[in-house]
């Protein structure tokens, strides 16, 4: 009896017109119902496993068209350079100036990270420490950690500063600079300012500016919700027309 052979050509051609495939969708392709099948034709085609949706999609190193991070996405599914979730994330957290929290890299790699962020650190891949409330991710060996936990702790001690290592001046020399400039704003503006700031920052921005211009934390969410909702006075006003109690008629004496 004659074995059955399959080509590979057929899964480049079909990879070539969808760009990303389940292995079912594969196994169609190829005409066989084992799985075994499937890769022992893919691996010389040089094929990639996505990261993200359980690793259920793969597409061919030719077709990939990484970024500058290493990543590339089809339809809403993510594949990266370095493979796995677990490899990448380790690459990310490690390579990262200021460590990562998790919803940062969560935001980076389009999927969630907890459970490879968890594996990392018990596997001793990653370090973990608290800073301002949340885990910071940092790399495991003592020096880089070092060193990505003192640029985070700068950047939280000025937080306005995009790039903290790209300064021109020294974060204590900036942080005289924004609160003099803080100080001059009415009592709206610096509500707003805060409240923009809040915006950028994200996740903790409150609570971060609220710490850095001793204000409420309430009074920075105000700020930004009056953003959002553009609920702001006019120029040298500092409540929206209208605002505040109703003006009572005064009466002429008969």
């Amino acid at each position: 009896m004659r074995l059955s052979t399959f080509d590979s050509k057929l899964l480049r051609q079909y990879l070539q017109r969808h760009r990303i495939a389940t292995i079912d969708e594969l196994k169609g392709a190829l005409g066989s119902s084992a799985d075994l099948t499937v890769f022992r034709k893919l691996k010389p085609l040089g094929y990639r496993t996505s990261y993200t949706h359980r690793g259920r999609y793969y597409t061919l190193d030719a077709i990939a068209r990484f970024d500058d991070d290493g990543l590339w996405s089809n339809e809403g599914v993510w594949f990266s350079r370095r493979g796995t979730l677990l490899a990448t994330a380790e690459h990310f957290v490690t390579h990262a100036p200021q460590g990562c929290f998790a919803h940062e890299l969560a935001d980076t790699l389009h999927v969630e990270v907890q459970d490879a962020l968890h594996q990392l650190v018990q596997t001793e891949r990653l370090r973990r420490t608290e800073a301002g409330g949340l885990y910071l991710y940092t790399a495991p060996d003592p020096s880089t950690h070092r060193l990505q936990l003192s640029s985070r702790r700068m950047a939280r001690t000025v937080p306005l500063a995009a790039n903290v290592g790209a300064l021109q001046v020294s974060p204590d020399e900036l942080q005289s600079a924004i609160v003099l400039f803080y100080s001059l704003l009415d009592e709206q503006q610096r509500r707003l300012f805060a409240g923009l700031e809040s915006i950028r920052l994200g996740h903790g921005g409150d609570t971060l500016l609220a710490d850095f211009l001793g204000l409420d934390s309430h009074t920075v969410a105000r700020g930004r919700q009056q953003l959002l909702d553009r609920d702001i006075a006019g120029p040298g006003r500092t409540r929206r027309k209208g605002g505040g109690r109703n003006a009572t008629e005064k009466k002429r004496p008969e």
